[in-house]
């Protein structure tokens, strides 16, 4: 089977570099990057940034999609993003906000992303987490604790859409 066609049977949009070595078998870096110019060339791979590529248009991926896959690691959308689409929260952010094992902030295709650092035992712990596509996410109640965790003070505008056992429940069987 040729490259773009191991590329484009992939449920994955993003990739980085390593990822396309590893996809198409090709252990040589000079000829990695000459293969991924050359995609880039004839429009099947786009470049979001450098070592990062996209095989549709940028604006075409799911702008949660893109924050993940530029993370290239396990992570969740959780906090601010999750509370504001819930209405638990009112002030807008206008930041995707991400739970993951590194703390970061970038800009990616007009979308900026925060990304908060959780201690791995909290952080691997799939209680409230859902999978929907390629994304994971919490729930409301797993999008409160992981506030709370980063912020015992953070404010909840709409604390009558929150379910205050599942919360207290996912926190003692998270232990925090």
């Amino acid at each position: 089977m040729d490259k773009i066609n191991i590329l484009l049977k992939q449920d994955k949009k993003t990739f980085h570099t390593a990822d396309l070595g590893l996809l198409w078998d090709i252990g040589n870096n000079n000829t990695l990057l000459t293969t991924i110019k050359r995609y880039v060339k004839k429009g099947v791979l786009v470049s979001v940034c450098k070592g990062f590529y996209a095989t549709r248009p940028i604006k075409e991926v799911d702008r949660f999609e893109l924050g993940l896959g530029y993370i290239h690691r396990y992570a969740y959308l959780s906090t601010e993003s999750v509370l504001t689409k819930a209405g638990v929260i009112n002030q807008s952010i206008g930041k995707i906000t991400f739970v993951s094992s590194v703390s970061r902030k970038f800009k990616l295709a007009g979308w900026e992303y925060v990304v908060r650092k959780m201690k791995d035992k909290f952080l691997y712990n799939d209680l409230g987490i859902e999978k929907r596509g390629m994304v994971n996410k919490a729930s409301v109640e797993r999008a409160v604790v992981d506030l709370l965790y980063f912020n015992s003070k953070a404010f909840i505008d709409n604390k009558s859409l929150v379910d205050w056992d599942k919360v207290n429940t996912i926190q003692k069987e998270m232990e925090i």
